[in-house]
């Protein structure tokens, strides 16, 4: 039987968890949770890598509306904070809401009814009166294009699907990348290999990760005195704004930065020649910071070795760079990050008159406040275009992009009405959007996942955190067109 919801949501991680979180607070209880996982927890459930962790401090990457007292340290590690996520599912009931092996091929809105229409690959079709895209940023992965990848005759993993039957024990080991998940998968290697060879294209900035435990005092403090743990994470909300001075605008705080990194990487790294292979040749922010205290010791074990000639191809034993050495490897890890969609969709997007986001987004991704689009109604995006933070948590933006669409979408569910967003105020907002980014570190010349092909950022904010979120305090309904929600017909729930 089809069904008919309020509200679908399509995505089981942090935002969609959220997003079910303030609906229920707001008295919304007809509403799903499609995960095409057979768990919830997103890319949290996803990643669980060697030393897999979060580099944002455990207090700030947390809900404000569901604090977590019993962090074990300053930074936690993807178990963690997978159990924190499974605990916010149960302490708000969403067990019942949530359709799991529900991957969605199709999201269509049908002008006569004034539903979405959302098809997946294995069960039957759903409508909807609202949909949240909430699969994030960070949810597929596949393997770069890298020529002769299919020769090589070894194992290949990707960090974000371990896999956790291989033994590295005794084995030559090539890890590709030394992004965020590289440099924390690096260390773990090192300890059980054989050999480690570290492929690197482009070095990073990377800052000390001084990872405290947190006292048991400490923890029955914040459980009996919640306003000292909400002062401890404002606390550390207003220390990553002060940091957005240094890396969101080139600036002479930016020289601070990199002054910071090169004790860092001086302190750790003694041999001039390794420490210059490690020295970026951008400035501080333009790509994502790293944050380790681990990835440069690792890499002067006797056992790795740092390689940093192009790669030219993967063969059946190994690895072939581009002055014609062929390094063997028994397994090749490849950390080299996700398919961030900065240019097309997740799913397939059709909005009123069969328009194709996709299309739209051809040339970048474009939206209002990063969570509407004009021309796909009662329709709302967590972590959508130009949502990303510099320097402060993803879920500082994340919780901002959620109450605002929890308050758009009781609004419309209470007053019967349909809500797309003006095509004017979109433009409006992008252009303004775009003019800002040209200021900020990261279109100042590096080659970057933030940027596109011809170097459109669809991607990053080019501002405070405060500022982001201050948008996001109150929907102006006059941004928006409204029409009443007339269907002509509807679906037996």
């Amino acid at each position: 039987m089809n069904q008919t919801l309020n509200v679908a949501i399509i995505g089981g991680g942090f935002a969609g968890i959220g997003t079910a979180i303030r609906l229920k607070q707001k008295g919304i209880e007809d509403f799903a949770l499609l995960e095409r996982g057979t768990s919830a927890g997103g890319t949290w459930r996803d990643n669980t890598y060697p030393g897999a962790a979060c580099d944002i401090p455990s207090r700030l990457y947390s809900y404000s509306f569901a604090p977590n007292p019993d962090w074990s340290h300053t930074y936690s590690g993807s178990a963690e904070i997978l159990g924190y996520i499974e605990h916010m599912v149960e302490a708000f009931d969403l067990r019942p809401h949530f359709r799991f092996g529900h991957n969605v091929t199709d999201v269509r809105w049908n002008d006569a009814t004034s539903l979405w229409d959302i098809t997946f690959d294995a069960q039957p079709t759903m409508h909807a009166r609202t949909v949240v895209m909430a699969s994030g940023p960070l949810a597929n992965v596949s393997f770069p294009a890298i020529r002769g990848l299919d020769t090589f005759t070894g194992h290949k993993i990707h960090s974000a699907r371990w896999d956790h039957d291989y033994d590295f024990t005794d084995k030559k080991v090539a890890v590709i990348g030394t992004g965020a998940s590289g440099v924390q998968i690096v260390p773990e290697l090192v300890k059980v290999a054989k050999s480690v060879k570290v492929f690197q294209r482009t070095p990073g900035w990377a800052l000390p990760r001084v990872n405290f435990e947190t006292r048991q005092t400490t923890k029955d403090l914040y459980r009996r005195f919640p306003t000292v743990q909400t002062a401890a994470r404002k606390a550390w909300f207003w220390g990553h704004e002060s940091v957005a001075l240094g890396v969101v605008w080139n600036s002479p705080l930016t020289r601070v930065v990199e002054a910071v990194g090169k004790v860092h990487l001086r302190r750790q790294v003694a041999d001039p020649w390794l420490r210059r292979q490690l020295t970026p040749d951008f400035r501080a922010g333009c790509k994502r910071l790293l944050m380790t205290s681990e990835f440069y010791p690792a890499l002067q074990k006797d056992n790795c070795t740092l390689v940093t000639w192009p790669i030219a191809t993967l063969a059946p034993d190994g690895i072939r760079t581009v002055e014609g050495i062929e390094h063997q490897a028994d397994v090749i890890v490849f950390a080299t990050g996700f398919d961030v969609c900065k240019t097309g969709t997740p799913v397939p997007i059709r909005g009123r008159g069969g328009r194709v986001l996709a299309d739209e987004w051809s040339g970048g991704a474009k939206a209002y406040k990063s969570v509407s689009v004009a021309g796909y109604p009662n329709m709302y995006f967590t972590f959508g275009p130009n949502s990303g933070p510099g320097h402060s948590s993803a879920l500082v933006y994340m919780e901002a992009q959620i109450d605002y669409l929890v308050d758009a979408i009781s609004f419309a569910l209470s007053r019967d009405v349909v809500l797309d967003v003006r095509e004017d105020r979109q433009r409006d907002y992008n252009d303004d959007l775009q003019k800002r980014l040209q200021h900020t570190t990261w279109n100042s010349g590096c080659s970057s996942w933030y940027l596109t092909e011809d170097g459109f950022n669809a991607t990053m904010f080019p501002g405070f955190a405060t500022q982001y979120v201050g948008q996001l305090k109150a929907v102006d309904y006059d941004d928006y067109a409204v029409s009443e929600y007339r269907p002509l017909s509807r679906s037996p729930r």
